[in-house]
């Protein structure tokens, strides 16, 4: 059985993240007892609504059926529960309907949501995104008319990006809007694995389309973003006649089964009016707001399903008996609880630093978020704004890559019971599977790093980011239980420095193909070293609860062997990660294609 850890969340979000300081301004209604509050009453629904249904969601997927999607009714009824808490509004404005909530204190509520049930999660962080974005760019006229029923959770979002010929490669998608003369538009094309393109849960759904307007630039320059919604909206509000968006079949998934994931037509057997966001040709700017949000969340989801895994991993070899302690030297002692055995703790670390680590680094960036909100300094704002940018692509690829690692561990823990349905590790690990794919493929958020945030930056961002560590390094320093680990980081922070100014250095004189043939190296060093960060703060928050110097619980005792296993076991795998990256080594490159 998968267990919500309240008490890990409450020590990120508390005492490592420091919540509390983010309560002023927008924020001023809230204090520790009442996000403690929210985390209860999420909690509850996400336990009582959310969980039980999870394995079911799984093994009954939507179906296709006369043109409509189908799903369980436990999945309508669990985020009818979540809508009436308030929880699609959370960080919207009391003028919309919201919460008015702190960004790390909704990515705290998510996480339970998504350790309970990722699929039937989806819809809320599409929903979410989609309300985002008409939030930043959207008329007025626009956001009455969709955004209030977003942030209400009457209506649904997606985002449709992606089409049969054109994944990531958005430059090359043949969507086309034609102008009209009321100022709405006509779509016309087809969409390709869109999250939440159909389903009968909500009123109604929003779809955030990316297309063309004939005759506008080229590449992504002429690409602008259109509301399409599946049912004309009235001026009351309420929904009207269907619009031109033909549901053309699901895509089966080996995870993430709750969530449907269609085919869209668009325009193909009646109109598909549509209104654009914004100015023309800026479509891909603004859907990239959604993309950024979405890809922290699919770090965070990452993160959950990790913990899922390893609550039931963790539960397991406590109960399981087998084999013997090297030293017995009886072979008639009693067999002990696997977890007694040195392999399987080793199992475990590692997916306790994955998981705990990704939690401190998702809590971290969100936090940066909320600051940026709550700063009146247009200087300041603007460098948090740009750390988080610099992040998210380590936010989004180093739990979607090593959180899934957590995953094979925890089967690994169960043995031969691992892969069978009867537990659920082998869900998670599927559902888990996808998140190196979505929002971005592993490798190219490795090139969006390396090629744009440093190569193209000069490592502006890198620099500031050392900064915050090395702060934090000092702190350490003094404190003889933490000096190991503070040392260790100092000298990683002083080697990336350098070898990134190596690679800064080398764009004149090496060919940009080479930079970035391993990028995805470089996404993995710097993760290492930001995740080793967030452990030293987490040993820093531990030490500070047991009072400088006194006796730590077992819970806090396990946060400084945890340190010490990511410091000791992941950290120094660094070096030849960025040993690979400065040097440009073209191994990859170099090979011959029919050597495959």
């Amino acid at each position: 059985m998968i267990t919500l850890d309240r008490r890990e969340l409450d020590f990120q979000l508390f005492d490592v993240a420091t919540v509390d300081a983010l309560c002023r301004g927008p924020f001023a209604a809230y204090d520790q007892t009442i996000m403690s509050g929210i985390l209860d009453t999420a909690e509850d629904i996400a336990r009582e609504k959310f969980l039980p249904h999870a394995e079911k969601s799984d093994r009954c997927e939507p179906r296709f059926e006369d043109g409509r999607a189908v799903l369980i009714p436990e999945i309508g009824e669990a985020l009818a529960a979540f809508r009436e808490a308030g929880f699609f509004g959370a960080t919207f404005d009391h003028e919309w309907g919201g919460l008015q909530m702190p960004e790390t204190l909704r990515s705290a509520v998510s996480y339970l949501f998504f350790t309970a049930n990722i699929g039937t999660s989806g819809y809320v962080l599409l929903t979410n995104g989609a309300a985002n974005v008409l939030s930043a760019f959207a008329s007025q006229d626009q956001k009455t008319r969709f955004l209030a029923p977003l942030v209400e959770g009457r209506f649904f979002g997606t985002m449709c990006l992606s089409e049969p010929h054109a994944g990531s490669s958005l430059a090359d998608i043949a969507t086309t809007a034609h102008a009209q003369d009321d100022g709405s538009y006509h779509l016309r094309g087809r969409k390709m694995w869109i999250s939440g393109g159909e389903q009968e849960i909500s009123e109604n759904i929003v779809h955030l389309v990316l297309a063309k307007v004939p005759g506008g630039g080229e590449g992504v320059r002429g690409i602008s973003l259109f509301i399409a919604p599946k049912y004309h909206v009235k001026d009351d509000g309420s929904c009207g006649a269907r619009n031109g968006i033909q549901l053309a079949g699901l895509n089966h998934k080996m995870g993430y089964r709750g969530t449907t994931n269609t085919v869209l037509h668009f325009g193909e057997e009646n109109p598909c009016v549509a209104f654009r966001v914004g100015e023309e040709g800026r479509g891909l700017f603004y859907m990239f707001h959604m993309m950024n949000e979405a890809r922290i969340a699919v770090g965070l989801g990452a993160t959950a399903l990790a913990a899922a895994g390893y609550s039931v991993s963790l539960r397991y070899a406590r109960e399981r008996t087998q084999g013997r302690s090297p030293d017995a030297k009886d072979p008639g002692l009693p067999p002990v609880p696997i977890i007694e055995h040195g392999d399987v703790r080793r199992l475990l670390l590692a997916q306790k630093v994955a998981v705990e680590g990704s939690l401190a680094l998702l809590l971290y960036t969100a936090g940066l978020i909320d600051k940026a909100r709550l700063s009146e300094d247009r200087e300041e704002r603007s460098r948090l704004e740009d750390l988080t940018d610099f992040l998210t692509p380590i936010a989004k690829s180093w739990p979607s890559e090593f959180c899934l690692e957590a995953n094979k561990h925890a089967i690994q823990v169960l043995g031969g019971a691992g892969y069978t349905r009867d537990y659920s590790v082998e869900r998670l690990y599927r559902d888990n599977r996808l998140n190196p794919i979505h929002e971005g493929t592993h490798g190219i958020h490795g090139i969006d790093l390396l090629g744009r945030k440093i190569l193209d930056d000069d490592g502006r961002c890198l620099r500031m980011l050392a900064e915050r560590i090395l702060a934090d390094v000092d702190r350490a320093t003094s404190i003889p239980s933490l000096a190991e680990f503070a040392q260790l980081l100092s000298r990683e922070v002083s080697s990336t420095l350098a070898a990134t100014d190596e690679l800064v250095a080398a764009r004149s004189e090496r060919a940009r193909s080479q930079l970035l043939a391993n990028a995805t190296l470089y996404l993995d060093m710097l993760g290492h070293l930001v995740i080793a960060w967030m452990w030293l703060r987490q040993a820093l928050a531990a030490e500070a609860k047991a009072g400088n110097g006194g006796q730590p619980s077992p819970y806090l005792q396990g946060k400084y062997h945890a340190c010490r296993y990511f410091f000791r076991y992941v950290l120094p795998q660094c070096a030849w990660m960025r040993e690979l990256a400065t040097a440009a080594d073209d191994t990859t490159l170099s090979m011959p294609e029919d050597g495959f």
